[in-house]
């Protein structure tokens, strides 16, 4: 029987790829995981043996962002920049198969060959992967593929019912994550941000940090994840909230590639004075120093796995030649940047040409430097332990095999029964809470991004909302078009036209405020909505009131020596309505300015899911707007009522009280509704209330005015009008 033996050592930690990456692959009958249609991508360092071990790694760590339709097949990402850690990491995964293939101890009368493969984002690790599967003869089943990482720190993968054939040569993140959240608290940093690289290695990793700094009383203001293949405009989301947070320290569990961009964006943008905490991943990578940001990131603290030395690694390291992988593109593109030449003599390119027997042995870089020798080390164990193993399974006699039939082939058993975890935490070497803006699915395997909850238009509540403040606009405006068409008549101009043609305006922005109320909350929305409330508001209240004043005043005027309309003409009715909205303006400006509202992620009301609405910024600015409303209703109402019982063509009194009772019956129990309605409805009540309010003033103001206008025509003279009063001043 012959073996084909796929070890992939990958610097992504993308989680979900594993089953397909960092394997040892024992092909047998059985059936197909899947089948790669067309031709399999050429390794970029390759050589044939009897078992061939497959690796993966970022030899290149930046790539243009580009969006995949899927209409065709997406070409091979074009990457950039240089990362020699990468490429020492695959030297040395080399250097140890030609240690074992000169040990005449290990694995006897077998060679290792290699397939190693370049990528630079998750579509190429996905893209090498299933070139390194479909490479090989046979059929693969995920069940007999033996993963080994000597990266992979995920503590999901210690999950050994749902990763059975995984191994590692690295601990978990589990124990790093308790660390540095015992490190944060060490120095202080009681308040601080967190950011991840959206995938289970980020995530988890996150999740156990935040675990860990609330059990050292250590508060998280924002938790965040991205990754280097998501759109340009995720990172720069996540810039924004690192500039308007208030915490100094961040705590970044991802990978050098999301590190690099993060840093470049913050160093582009002038963010500086920041306190980094750094996952192993990152924080002892070289490369790092070559970056825009690296400035950004001195000062970083975080652990690293132990130094080791690999005697030979160095001699082996400068001993490397182009000609040793010809068809390697990165080889060529390496040498021509550590020598600044040129191998391609017909190249248009100002360097000089290169002859390609350059020697390393006096180059000193980030790739011959054996100093620091960490992960580098884990890959060498890796390999070592793939060969082991093989070395013993080859060896074995049968009947005595490591497998629980007694021989060289089988299936792992699992042996025991795991509890799911509660809501809200995902299943590893220990239950594990999720990050406060994620929740574990039904699996308990994964943490995904909670649900966001907010008033919109296309749910029922959203829609009847919207269609009443639309039905509010259009009957106002019916209400200005038959004002206007009769502004000519005593009834109308009885009622002083020119505040009532503003009342009705100011009652169309009132209903259309309340459209602002609906749909996700940003900044300018939030401020919007609220200010607009206010201004609107006052500007109808004020207009009520000049009509409620006007009425006390026309009525002194018909006593015998008054004078008192001089002192309350159109001029002076502008100026009071004027006067009245400037101080609520004056009001908004304020609250604008001190503490104005913003969008708010509301975590703490549900567990599952995130209410996104407007915080009010300044409790005390949101309820002087309000009080300031409920005054001017309060002084307009007293006055209505002290006017009701003038004569009857003065009685539009009696509408304004009742208008008033409405309103100010409206708000009083707004305040209680308002406080204990529960997310989203907490904007339905205020909206419901503008609404109300907005109605009431409209039906009882005008609706008996249209009444008269429309259906009585009659009542609508200056001779009906001066016969209630001469009547009404006889009897009384």
């Amino acid at each position: 029987m012959r073996f084909t033996v796929c070890w992939l050592g990958l610097k992504s930690r993308a989680m979900p790829l594993l089953r397909l990456l960092f394997s040892v692959l024992l092909i047998g009958k059985g059936d197909s995981v899947c089948r790669l249609q067309g031709s399999a991508q050429p390794p970029e360092l390759a050589q044939d043996g009897d078992l061939v071990i497959g690796g993966i790694f970022s030899f290149r760590t930046g790539q243009d962002y580009v969006t995949n339709t899927f209409q065709s097949v997406p070409e091979v990402r074009k990457c950039k920049n240089f990362n020699l850690r990468e490429f020492k990491f695959a030297q040395t995964m080399i250097f140890a198969i030609n240690e074992i293939n000169n040990n005449p101890e290990m694995l006897p009368n077998v060679k290792l060959g290699y397939k190693i493969y370049d990528n630079c984002g998750t579509m190429d690790i996905l893209r090498a992967a299933l070139a390194l599967v479909s490479g090989l003869k046979g059929e693969i089943r995920d069940d007999n593929c033996t993963k080994i990482s000597h990266f992979a720190t995920c503590a999901c993968l210690s999950n050994k019912k749902e990763y059975p054939t995984f191994f590692r040569t690295i601990p978990s993140d589990y124990y790093q994550s308790k660390a540095l959240a015992k490190l944060v608290r060490h120095f202080g940093w009681t308040w601080i941000g967190a950011i991840a690289v959206n995938n289970k290695y980020g995530l988890n990793g996150v999740a156990a940090f935040v675990q860990g700094a609330q059990e050292n009383g250590v508060c998280i203001e924002y938790s965040e994840a991205f990754s280097s293949s998501d759109p340009p405009d995720r990172l720069q989301r996540i810039i924004e909230i690192i500039k308007h947070g208030t915490s100094k320290v961040i705590l970044a569990f991802m990978s050098h590639r999301e590190i690099k961009l993060l840093s470049t964006a913050l160093y582009k943008q002038n963010v500086t004075g920041l306190q980094w905490v750094g996952s192993d991943a990152w924080i002892t990578d070289h490369s790092l120093t070559d970056s825009e940001g690296h400035s950004i990131l001195v000062g970083s603290l975080g652990f690293t796995v132990s130094r080791a030395q690999i005697p030979g690694l160095e001699e082996h390291l400068r001993e490397l030649l182009p000609s040793q992988f010809p068809d390697s593109q990165f080889v060529r593109d390496f040498w021509e940047n550590t020598f600044d030449c040129s191998l391609n003599e017909t190249a248009n390119t100002q360097r000089k040409p290169c002859s390609g027997f350059e020697s390393l042995q006096n180059v000193e870089s980030q790739f011959t430097d054996v100093s620091e020798l960490r992960f580098t080390n884990n890959v060498y164990k890796s390999v070592y332990a793939v060969a082991h193993a093989l070395d013993n399974l080859i060896k074995c006699e049968d009947g005595k095999g490591p497998f629980s039939t007694g021989g060289c082939k089988g299936r792992p058993v699992c042996c025991y029964d795991c509890i799911p975890c509660p809501a809200g935490e995902i299943n590893s070497i220990h239950c594990m809470k999720c990050p406060p803006e994620y929740w574990s699915n039904s699996q308990r395997d994964a943490c995904i991004p909670k649900a966001i909850e907010f008033l919109v238009y296309d749910e029922i509540l959203g829609m009847l909302l919207a269609l009443f403040s639309l039905l509010g606009v259009f009957v106002t405006m019916i209400t200005t078009l038959v004002f206007y068409c009769h502004k000519e008549t005593p009834l109308v101009r009885a009622n002083n036209s020119e505040l009532s043609f503003l009342l009705l305006f100011s009652l169309t922005l009132c209903f259309l405020c309340s459209l602002t109320f609906i749909g996700r909350p940003s900044e300018w929305s939030c401020m919007l909505r609220h200010t607009a409330f206010g201004i609107t508001f006052v500007l109808c209240i004020s207009c009520v009131l000049g009509k409620t004043i006007v009425v006390l005043m026309a009525f002194r005027a018909t006593l015998p020596g008054s004078n008192v309309m001089k002192w309350f003409g159109p001029a002076q009715q502008r100026l009071s309505v004027l006067a009245f909205t400037l101080i609520q303006v004056l009001i908004c400006i304020l609250w604008l300015t001190i503490s104005p509202p913003f969008p708010f992620k509301n975590l703490l009301l549900y567990q599952d899911r995130i209410i996104l609405e407007c915080d009010l910024g300044s409790a005390v600015g949101f309820w002087a707007v309000l009080g300031y409303i409920g005054l001017l209703a309060v002084l307009c109402f007293i006055l209505a009522f002290l006017a009701r019982k003038l004569p009857d063509n003065f009685n539009e009194a009696k509408f304004i009280t009742f208008s008033m009772l409405i309103f100010c019956a409206v708000w009083i129990t707004f305040i209680p509704a308002y406080v204990s309605s529960p997310g989203k409805f907490t904007v339905a009540v205020e909206i419901f209330a503008i609404l109300a309010s907005s109605y009431g003033l409209l039906f009882c103001i005008f609706m008996p005015k249209c009444f008269i206008i429309l259906f009585r025509p009659e009542q609508n003279t200056k001779k009906h009008i001066m016969g209630k009063t001469f009547n009404n001043d006889i009897h009384h």
